[in-house]
């Protein structure tokens, strides 16, 4: 029987009857799915884009690590260390990250078994995973798809630990999932907290202390790591987060809602975002979404569910607040945890309309669903397969630079500098260092005296000067490609001592 609460309700059964017939694992079936279309799709050919490259050369044992700036945090590399310190193969890496996602994605899922029937919980897995943009971050060494997982398993753990008080697992997954949340994002396991810490002391069926103490610790966790090195590397965890601030162009209020509407057209990053919106199929289940999400509330609440949506939409709404009113630019990555989370209320209208009495109009509207959803299916690969192109492109791009670097010389230990040079420098196993902007690390008087005992290369685009003290070295024509058009690299002089000329 559903407790009568104001705000979300907390259900106290939320599972019909058993039947005495086990449904298939079709969440299962849909990890399963999600994994060989990431083998299939993405992974091949793929190669480490510039975020990509700053986490893997955190915990690779070939290449040197890349400066790492005030946003990030080092969840992420933890996944890609055991990989990543035994060689160099970006397909094994690749492989590694696409298998943990489509486990980590079932883990999730799993969390919500006993709150929401297994076909509802089955098509939220599928229409979740089918989105390019799980489907391209899948095998990626990136955190915003881990943060998606950690925010869906928080509020399913959040539902099971305020309707059973002795659901200790339960409580200790919040705590987890938290913690995951933190350790990938930690800014987004602020936002996820805040809605569940209000649900749990206004909603009089879930005020349980325990459940603030599994936030609380989950938090702690998560972020604890990325505060100690606030103060450690940055003075303090104010000065960290205005330089986090400082290099994503400011936080504050901006209305983002239509970069990330013009982002989803396939661009991972549209900063500054004044592109043409074009490819306006792309965004059409985005402007579905709101009204999806709604209908699967009310769906819910015919079932007696209504915590089950109503919850993640609340903690959705939250955690995109951010990304959608407080930057200048847009990623459409950053709303993968809203995502996840509203693949649950959208998934339970869907069946309800599938699931609707028999009537006259039942197969139309069946059609209906099919065809739309198929659609939608299409465009989704198809703005995968794009991306996967253009990621292709990229490594070709990068793997011709690097090889024209090392038959000029610039062989590890070397160090790269200027433009690109962060990820140049990890597909030339050198080191990376920049004198100013996000990645400032040096001085002009730091490089020049590397350059004494290592081979040196300043990166330079098309149309750009070199820094006054490379303009008499040496100059070569790096290959010319659509990602990596026209520079030149300036090469300082061999050194003298300590490395090879």
């Amino acid at each position: 029987m559903e407790q009568k609460t104001a705000g979300a309700p907390v259900t106290a059964r939320t599972q019909p009857p058993a039947t005495g017939r086990r449904s298939p694992p079709w969440p299962a079936v849909v990890c399963a799915a999600f994994c060989l279309v990431q083998l299939a799709l993405v992974v091949p050919g793929s190669g480490l884009g510039w975020d990509e490259t700053v986490y893997t050369s955190q915990v690779s044992g070939f290449v040197p690590a890349a400066f790492f700036s005030a946003p990030r945090a080092r969840g992420i590399t933890l996944l890609a260390a055991p990989v990543a310190e035994l060689t160099t193969s970006t397909l094994a890496l690749r492989v590694w990250m696409a298998v943990l996602s489509a486990t980590a994605l079932y883990l999730a899922l799993r969390v919500w078994r006993t709150l929401v029937p297994a076909p509802v919980l089955a098509l939220a897995g599928g229409l979740f995973a089918t989105l390019w943009i799980t489907v391209f971050y899948g095998p990626q060494v990136m955190p915003n798809l881990w943060s998606a997982y950690g925010a869906l398993a928080a509020a399913g753990c959040f539902l099971r630990a305020a309707r059973d008080p002795a659901d200790r697992p339960a409580r200790l997954g919040l705590g987890v999932a938290v913690a995951l949340t933190g350790l990938m994002r930690p800014l987004d396991a602020v936002w996820l907290v805040i809605p569940l810490a209000l649900v749990a002391l206004f909603v009089r069926g879930a005020r349980r202390p325990l459940l603030f103490g599994a936030l609380a610790a989950g938090l702690l966790l998560g972020c604890g790591e990325w505060v100690v090195e606030a103060y450690l590397r940055y003075g303090g965890l104010t000065q960290r987060l205005d330089r986090a601030s400082a290099i994503q162009g400011g936080t504050g209020w901006n209305i983002a809602v239509d970069d990330q509407i013009r982002a989803l057209n396939g661009h991972t990053l549209c900063r500054p975002c004044d592109v043409p919106w074009r490819g306006r199929i792309t965004s059409v289940w985005w402007f579905a979404l709101p009204f999806l999400a709604a209908g699967g509330v009310a769906a819910s609440n015919r079932a007696r569910r209504r915590s089950t949506a109503l919850l993640p939409l609340l903690v959705a709404s939250a955690m995109a607040l951010p990304y959608l009113f407080r930057l200048g630019y847009a990623a459409p990555r950053f709303l993968l945890p809203a995502y996840a989370l509203l693949s649950l209320p959208v998934a339970a209208c869907l069946w309800a309309l599938l699931a609707a009495p028999a009537g006259r109009l039942r197969p139309a509207l069946t059609g209906l669903i099919v065809l739309a959803l198929c659609g939608h299916l299409a465009v989704q690969f198809a703005t995968a397969r794009a991306d996967v192109r253009s990621n292709r492109a990229m490594r070709h791009a990068y793997d011709a630079v690097a090889a024209r670097l090392h038959a000029a010389g610039v062989r590890p230990p070397c160090v790269l500098t200027g433009d690109h040079a962060v990820p140049m420098a990890f597909y030339t196993g050198c080191s990376s260092r920049q004198i100013g902007g996000s990645d400032g690390s040096i001085t002009p008087a730091g490089l020049l005296a590397a350059a004494r005992t290592r081979p040196l290369a300043v990166l330079v685009p098309a149309g750009g000067r070199p820094p006054r003290y490379a303009r008499a070295w040496r100059v070569i024509t790096l290959p010319d490609a659509r990602s990596f058009p026209g520079y030149h690299g300036y090469l300082a002089p061999p050194p003298v001592s300590g490395g090879r000329p």
